[in-house]
C-alpha cells in the first residue's frame, strides 16, 4: 500500500481509523509505509503519476500521528529500507532509480532527527548491506531486493525495543 494515495489498496491515510485505532486495545502502532509512495509513480503502472515530495510526505506522517494521538495510541515510526536494483526482470524493474534513493534517505534523516512519531525505529539501519547502503544486506533479502526474508523479518524484530513500543507517549496530542 501507499501512505498518501490509492491505487496499491486503500491509503493508509484513508484505513488507519478502520484497521487499526478502531480495533479493541490498541495501546501502539509501528508505521512502516512511504517506500511505495516514492516508487511506484513512474513505473509502468503509473507513468504519468508525479512522486510526492518530502513535504507531502511529511505532512502524511505527522496526519497519522494525529489520528494515533486523538485516539490515545502511541505510534512509531520506522525507516524505509534500502531498495537498490529492487524487482529486477519485472515490468517494474524501475522501481529503484537514484533520485528515489535520494528521497528515501531524505526522509530517512527527517524520522531519525525531526519526525512526529514517538519514537523510531531504524529498519534502514537494521537491513542495509554496510558495503553498499542503497541495497538490503543479501542475507536478509527475500530474492527481489524489495522485500525482507525471514532472516530480514527476524532482524526487523529485532530491532523494535519493546520497552519503547510500550512507554508512554513523548508527544502531545498538537502536532504542527
Amino acid at each position: 500500500g501507499r501512505l498518501l494515495r490509492d491505487g496499491m489498496g486503500e491509503s493508509v491515510l484513508a484505513r488507519l481509523q478502520r484497521d487499526v485505532l478502531d480495533q479493541p486495545g490498541v495501546a501502539s502502532v509501528i508505521v512502516l509505509i512511504g517506500i511505495n509512495d516514492i516508487s511506484w509513480p513512474g513505473t509502468a503502472f503509473a507513468r504519468k503519476q508525479a512522486r510526492p515530495t518530502l513535504a507531502e510526505l511529511q505532512a502524511g506522517y505527522r496526519a497519522l500521528a494525529r489520528q494515533a494521538r486523538r485516539r490515545g495510541v502511541r505510534i512509531l515510526g520506522a525507516t524505509l529500507t534500502p531498495f537498490a536494483g529492487a524487482l529486477p526482470g519485472t515490468p517494474l524493474d524501475d522501481y529503484y532509480q537514484p533520485d528515489k534513493e535520494a528521497l528515501r534517505q531524505q526522509l530517512n534523516a527527517w524520522l531519525r532527527t525531526d519526525g512526529p512519531f514517538d519514537a523510531v525505529i531504524d529498519l534502514d539501519a537494521a537491513l542495509r548491506d554496510p558495503s553498499d547502503p542503497s541495497r538490503m544486506a543479501p542475507a536478509y533479502d527475500s530474492g527481489d531486493h524489495l522485500h525482507p526474508g525471514d532472516a530480514g523479518n527476524r532482524a526487523m524484530a529485532e530491532a523494535v525495543d519493546l520497552e519503547v513500543l510500550m512507554g508512554p507517549s513523548t508527544h502531545g496530542v498538537d502536532l504542527p
